[in-house]
C-alpha cells in the first residue's frame, strides 16, 4: 500500500494530536511532498522548534521526501479552479497532486482536503 501524507497529518504525529496513532501506523516509507515538508518545518519553527531536529525526527521516520516536479504541477494547476472555493492551499494541492501520480492514499487531518472530490482514496485520520 503506497501512502502520502500531507502536512497536517504529520504535524499531528509530531505534537501527539488526534489522529496520530492512526498516522503513526503508516508513517514508515510513507512519501511527503517537499511543498508539505516546508509547510510542517515552518509550524514547527512558529512554535519554536529547531529545524535541525525536526529534519532528524523525519529521518528516523524514513519518509521519503519527493520533489515538486512538471507533472505533479500539472496535476495541481488542474485541481485549482474546484480547490480553491474550498480553500485548499498550494500544499493541499501539492499533496493530492503527489498522490495521484503514486496512486496512494493520502492521510489528512484536513476535513476540507479529505472531502475533496478526487480520484484518490483521502483518508482523514480523525
Amino acid at each position: 500500500m503506497r501512502v502520502v501524507i500531507d502536512a497536517s497529518a504529520l504535524l499531528a504525529l509530531l505534537f501527539n494530536e488526534p489522529g496520530a496513532d492512526m498516522v503513526l501506523e503508516l508513517v514508515r516509507g510513507a512519501s511527503l511532498s517537499a511543498v508539505n515538508l516546508d509547510e510542517v518545518l515552518h509550524t514547527c519553527a512558529r512554535r519554536g522548534m529547531d529545524a535541525g531536529a525536526i529534519v532528524s525526527h523525519l529521518a528516523r521516520l524514513e519518509l521519503d521526501i519527493r520533489a515538486f516536479d512538471h507533472m505533479q504541477a500539472r496535476i495541481s494547476a488542474a485541481l485549482h479552479p474546484r480547490a480553491q472555493p474550498i480553500g485548499l492551499s498550494f500544499a493541499d494541492r501539492a499533496c493530492l497532486a503527489l498522490g495521484t501520480v503514486m496512486q496512494a492514499i493520502v492521510l489528512t487531518a484536513d476535513r476540507d482536503l479529505s472531502t475533496f472530490d478526487a480520484a484518490i482514496d483521502i483518508r482523514l485520520i480523525r
